[in-house]
């Protein structure tokens, strides 16, 4: 059985709790990836603001669990999760295929009646309604191949036999997840949206990045920072800096 403290659920993990934050974070991991990721972002902005991050199954405390195979579904089961978490204005935020959650969690939220603040989408093209884009790989060395280039991964990890076993079902089923999913051709999202991505991400160039203008109906910003697919990790102070902006802005708003 999986044992949460009282400030987290299945799904969330609220490493800062903030009881008297105005706003409300909510962090999407990538492919591989997990809540403890965005322990650094807690860290920078709790106080005003109440990091979540979510903990997808099969990874850290939830590793008993099968990983998910289909990215509508795990939307639907985090969006339902956060409900709990709604007593704040939220704003979302997702890097790689946590940038595809997040924009499926904030439709959800929004076509149930909720508001999402803003939407931030981070080192992932704009989603297409034909196919995926960029292609990745399926099998175990490609996967890992993949992951060295993009240089997110502790190279310690990679090269544990041991830990690779534990990480390898759900990144497999989350490299399937993203290979499977497509966007609805008209699907976007009420509230606006800011893509960040690096200048030399080769897995989200600039011009597909842009793309996410074509999925919101309000407002669009395009950030561009030196580095590439996770440049969040190098530029770590300026990428909260652009959260913080938003955030205690909307509070000042």
């Amino acid at each position: 059985m999986t044992s949460l403290s009282l400030d987290s659920d299945l799904w969330c993990r609220r490493f800062h709790p903030s009881p008297t934050a105005a706003r409300r974070l909510v962090c999407f991991p990538h492919a591989g990836g997990s809540a403890s990721f965005y322990f650094p972002v807690s860290a920078a902005l709790h106080g005003p603001v109440d990091v979540l991050a979510v903990q997808y199954p099969g990874r850290q405390d939830r590793r008993d669990e099968a990983g998910f195979h289909d990215l509508h579904r795990v939307a639907d089961e985090a969006a339902e999760a956060l409900r709990r978490w709604d007593d704040l204005p939220l704003t979302l935020f997702g890097h790689s295929m946590g940038a595809l959650v997040a924009f499926e969690v904030a439709r959800r939220i929004e076509r149930a009646g909720g508001r999402v603040d803003r939407l931030f989408v981070s080192g992932r093209n704009g989603p297409s309604a034909d196919r995926p884009d960029p292609a990745h790989p399926v099998d175990d060395a490609g996967i890992l191949a993949e992951l060295r280039e993009m240089s997110g991964t502790d190279t310690r990890l990679l090269e544990d036999e041991e830990l690779l076993r534990m990480v390898l079902p759900a990144l497999r089923a989350d490299y399937r997840a993203v290979g499977a999913y497509r966007a609805d051709r008209e699907a976007a999202v009420d509230c606006p949206v800011t893509a960040l991505v690096g200048d030399r991400d080769r897995w989200a160039p600039v011009p597909g990045t842009d793309r996410w203008r074509d999925r919101t109906r309000s407002a669009f910003d395009l950030r561009v920072f030196p580095g590439g697919h996770f440049y969040l990790s190098s530029r770590a102070d300026e990428v909260t800096a652009v959260l913080r902006e938003h955030l205690t802005g909307a509070l000042r708003a």
